[in-house]
């Protein structure tokens, strides 16, 4: 766990890995530091009600070795957000996101996500509200528009509303989100991509960072929207094909570190798994989040399936992630 004594490194958000409900916990986000020592990195959405009434130190804990990483809290009632991110500070979190964007029902029946770009001032009431609790950055996760309300004014004027609060970073998502008549993953691939309208952000917002969000799947890509905007952030690509981010470091931040193979990116994750084991971690908790690591490699798929087939067992042990590394064998980076 990591606490006040572990000072976040400093926020670069050119490149960050979105946050993903179930996917981007503690375990996957070790895994992905081990690739980039650069991407900022997002938790999975946490409710306020889930750490204020919750196990809190279950859901916040991380390890130093995370950083940087930000938290994304959903919910609407600023009091409580304001409580939440309390608690988040001692964790040491880079940055603290509010969920403007998620169009599930449960988070549409809880008032947050995508629902708060219909009313902006609560979105800045909530943003103020954190930014009094604590000296944690707060920014804002969002959509282009929602429902009807899909203009271009509406957006800049969502955002005008927000930034008011305080609010120096935007996170956006380059589509739009229909609230009824289309699931989470549906809302994530039907509404058309609309770059042109974040682009526009920036232009109507200079001093505002504007981080873009929605269909990024490359480095060249990833470089193509630096041209325009501050940062992007890059959401199941990074889990499906985590390699992607092998040359973050080099490409994006402009280090000048050797590229890690996957062989060594497998391998100081072998420790991390011993150690966590020793804990009493499952072993399936950590190997789900690597199935892509030798993605589109020879040997990838006897690897998936060796981890899929064995890391669930009760017994299950770290032999179970040396087996399936044998699978890879002569993959060539």
């Amino acid at each position: 766990m990591t606490r006040n004594n572990a000072k976040p490194l400093k926020i670069n958000r050119k490149f960050c890995v979105a946050p993903m409900l179930d996917w981007t916990d503690r375990h996957c986000r070790y895994f992905l530091r081990l690739i980039s020592q650069h991407a900022m990195l997002y938790t999975e959405m946490l409710t306020t009600g889930a750490i204020i009434h919750g196990d809190s130190d279950y859901h916040l804990q991380m390890d130093a070795f995370e950083h940087p990483v930000a938290l994304q809290l959903g919910g609407s009632n600023p009091q409580d957000l304001a409580t939440a991110a309390k608690m988040a500070a001692q964790y040491s979190y880079a940055e603290i996101n509010l969920n403007c964007g998620c169009p599930s029902d449960r988070v549409q029946n809880g008032m947050f996500g995508a629902v708060m770009m219909k009313d902006a001032q609560i979105t800045a009431n909530c943003v103020a509200a954190m930014r009094d609790a604590v000296d944690v950055p707060i920014t804002v996760k969002h959509r282009i528009g929602v429902d009807d309300y899909d203009s271009y004014e509406f957006l800049r004027d969502f955002v005008g509303t927000v930034a008011q609060s305080g609010c120096e970073v935007f996170l956006v998502h380059a589509r739009k989100a229909w609230l009824k008549g289309l699931s989470p993953k549906q809302n994530r691939e039907i509404p058309e991509l609309n770059y042109a309208s974040v682009y526009q952000l920036k232009k109507d917002f200079p001093q505002l960072d504007i981080i873009i969000n929605g269909g990024v799947t490359t480095i060249e890509q990833s470089l193509a929207h630096l041209q325009h905007l501050d940062g992007v952030m890059v959401g199941r690509e990074a889990y499906t094909n985590p390699y992607l981010l092998a040359t973050v470091d080099q490409a994006i931040y402009g280090t000048t570190g050797p590229i890690k193979t996957r062989e060594t990116i497998a391998e100081e994750f072998l420790d991390y798994v011993d150690n966590e084991l020793s804990k009493g971690t499952k072993l399936n908790a950590m190997t789900r989040h690597i199935l892509g690591l030798f993605h589109g490699m020879h040997g990838a798929r006897l690897f998936r399936r060796h981890i899929s087939e064995n890391a669930f067992k009760p017994a299950a042990g770290i032999e179970v992630l040396t087996a399936a590394l044998q699978k890879t064998a002569g993959a060539v980076n």
